[in-house]
């Protein structure tokens, strides 16, 4: 797919409308975690370097079309502000007179967020003349919001259509290092889809085993897979219901010539809670309270075999119940081991989704991955082989 970047655009003097996501967690009035914003300084610079005036556009929450002040970005302003290191000016609305006088009271190089696009109906319904009115603003349109480009709404999608469009630098981060993972990878490429269920990931395993060389499957996912071939799990979550689903696939990697590499040895326990009594156990002989709650040490080696022999990773899920130790074992193990094959330059560590990046951050090994996606739900569908319809609009 071919898009359109900042070294193409003529910047000097432009009103550029930038969608961003700084749809940040907030306790007390307090920014929690700042990465979002942090994730859009590279373009805010870029633009004001070259001499464009910033406004920027985004979202907060659910409001569903209607204003709630809570919800309001204005609260986001100070915090952007700090991250950027330049002052940013709020305006009380993103269409109308409100914005179109604090877009006209910019100079070149200043920024200026406007309100909560879904403060409208008008956002997510795709509205084209709520589009038309956010396009009034600007003279050109920057794409830097990949999390929200799974959604078809005015702001991602329908803008897109009314003014030169082009990808920002983070925009273009993600698609680069999606593109080295799924789209053109170094071979071989080996995934790892780990999390509680088969249901809620179907579609990225459907797709997955038909592009991988070796897919090892986790987490609770695994326990089905394990069930479908006779395993007894023993009080492990498990959807027992789906054992045909899971059998299709297997049939599916094994026709398309991806190993699967579902665990071989599991770590037990019969609560749930830090610090419980666990143990490393073969496939035979779970008791009907036994809950497998992570990977063992031999389905961990094996795995980091694969990963040694292969040049590409791509990671969603982790391995266990990485939140509760002592089960966040071989979820850090696999994910140390991972980065540092990707700091050393021998493999393309590609990973992203809420559970997946939190994972990373306990390993504290985040920032050596190759890249790291925070985009969730936009991630999962481009895993799962799906048009993104803001990434789409880019490409017109």
């Amino acid at each position: 797919m071919t898009f359109k970047t900042l070294d193409d655009a003529d910047l000097a003097g432009k009103r550029a409308l930038v969608r961003v996501d700084i749809n940040v967690p907030m306790a007390d009035g307090q920014v929690t975690d700042d990465t979002r914003l942090q994730a859009a300084r590279p373009t805010v610079e870029r633009l004001r370097a070259g001499g464009a005036r910033v406004i920027l556009l985004a979202h907060f929450d659910r409001p569903k079309g209607k204003r709630v002040p809570e919800m309001s970005l204005a609260q986001v302003a100070g915090p952007l502000s700090r991250v950027l290191g330049v002052p940013v000016a709020f305006a009380e609305d993103c269409v109308g007179q409100t914005a179109a006088e604090a877009v006209a009271n910019l100079a070149d190089g200043q920024v200026l967020l406007l309100e909560n696009v879904r403060f409208h109906p008008g956002e997510e319904k795709n509205d084209p003349e709520f589009a038309k009115a956010l396009a009034a603003l600007g003279d050109l349109y920057v794409n830097d919001a990949f999390s929200a480009a799974h959604r078809a709404h005015a702001s991602t999608e329908g803008l897109a259509r009314q003014l030169p469009a082009y990808a920002g630098e983070q925009m273009r981060r993600e698609l680069d290092a999606l593109d080295a993972a799924l789209g053109q990878p170094k071979r071989p490429v080996l995934g790892i889809v780990g999390g509680s269920k088969v249901s809620t990931k179907l579609d990225l395993l459907n797709n997955l085993v038909g592009k991988l060389d070796a897919l090892a499957i986790g987490g609770g996912m695994a326990n089905t897979f394990l069930a479908a071939q006779g395993v007894d799990v023993g009080g492990s979550l498990c959807e027992h219901d789906l054992g045909d689903t899971a059998r299709e696939i297997m049939a599916a990697a094994k026709a398309s010539g991806c190993e699967l590499l579902l665990p071989i040895d599991v770590v037990t326990a019969v609560e749930v809670a830090p610090g419980a009594a666990s143990k490393v156990q073969g496939l035979e002989g779970l008791g009907p309270d036994d809950k497998i709650l992570d990977a063992g040490p031999q389905t961990l080696a094996r795995l980091i075999t694969a990963m040694d022999g292969a040049q590409t990773l791509i990671w969603n899920g982790p391995l266990g119940v990485f939140e509760v130790p002592p089960f966040d074992k071989a979820t850090v193990a696999a994910a140390k081991h991972a980065a540092l094959r990707a700091k050393s330059g021998q493999l393309v560590a590609v990973a992203g989704g809420g559970d997946t990046v939190a994972a990373l951050n306990v390993a504290g090994c985040a920032e050596d991955f190759t890249f790291v996606s925070t985009a969730g739900g936009a991630f999962l569908e481009w895993m799962e082989g799906k048009t993104l319809p803001g990434v789409a609009a880019l490409s017109q």
